[in-house]
């Protein structure tokens, strides 16, 4: 298991998401409760732009493991960018992280080939 994660990492390093979605999957198929998979298949739906399907994602690893650090980072960061767009999160959304967080971006920042990065943005500390 540990060697699928470890490659499904590496592709996603190297910006080749599809495959990396590939081995996540296979990790998350073969271990439901693998939030480490869960956390990765998130962070594959938020650079391909879907930041809904990131937020339910890692919501559904801190539900596996809710002292899981990336889920908790995610999952929060995104609740902070939606709410700071007025997007608003659901009520049932983690709390926002301190005033000490970095700054959401801006509103009317492009939103089209700029999506890709997107995950580095939003975990930048």
């Amino acid at each position: 298991m540990i060697e699928l994660l470890l490659e499904a990492e590496r592709a996603m390093s190297l910006g080749r998401t599809d495959q990396a979605e590939r081995l996540f999957r296979q990790a998350a198929d073969a271990d439901p409760r693998n939030s480490i998979a869960v956390v990765g298949l998130a962070r594959v739906a938020l650079e391909h732009g879907d930041e809904t399907g990131a937020l339910a994602l890692a919501r559904r690893a801190l539900e596996i493991d809710a002292d899981n650090p990336a889920a908790r980072r995610l999952a929060d960061r995104l609740v902070e960018v939606m709410a700071y767009r007025n997007e608003g999160p659901r009520a049932d959304a983690p709390a926002v992280p301190p005033a000490d967080a970095p700054e959401a971006p801006p509103a009317d920042a492009p939103a089209g080939s700029e999506r890709r990065g997107l995950l580095r943005r939003f975990l930048r500390r």
